[in-house]
């Protein structure tokens, strides 16, 4: 008999064991329940659920759509003007100063314009020679104006 007390005694309190333990998950998974709807409307996990999803789904639509858009914004800008370069220089010993330059002006590519401006004292000449990928298009190209493409090259 006093075996059956000292046995139904660890039963129970294995019991009791078991019931603190379930209570304490079953007390862990309601609170997260309510914090998972903190702020929604009635309705079911399901639900709250289903519309969580349509926003993800709704979302990964648009950054679809971003992609797209920068990828050709990427295309498009290749053929704006993305390096400039700039050389002054003196090209005559009897004027003063570094007053002439060469200015390139080149896209994504390094295609577009060298302008170059000789001046002296008794006038100021402007040229401007058409590049593409970075060498001159039927015209020679001066130690400066080469010089101006370099620089502008190395713009990433």
């Amino acid at each position: 008999m006093l075996l059956n007390q000292q046995s139904s005694l660890i039963i129970l309190g294995l019991l009791l064991v078991w019931l603190a333990a379930l209570s304490a998950l079953f007390y862990r998974l309601s609170h997260h329940y309510q914090k998972l709807t903190k702020g929604m409307s009635k309705g079911d996990l399901r639900s709250i659920l289903e519309k969580l999803l349509k926003n993800i789904n709704q979302d990964s639509k648009r950054i679809d759509k971003l992609i797209k858009e920068t990828e050709k914004i990427k295309k498009e800008g290749v053929h704006d003007i993305q390096k400039i370069g700039l050389v002054r220089f003196n090209p005559f010993a009897e004027t003063g100063g570094d007053q002439s330059f060469c200015l390139a002006i080149l896209d994504g590519e390094g295609s577009g314009l060298v302008v170059s401006s000789l001046h002296s004292r008794e006038a100021t000449r402007v040229y401007a020679k058409p590049v593409k990928q970075g060498k001159a298009v039927g015209y020679e190209l001066s130690d400066e104006e080469n010089r101006a493409i370099k620089q502008a090259k190395r713009i990433k």
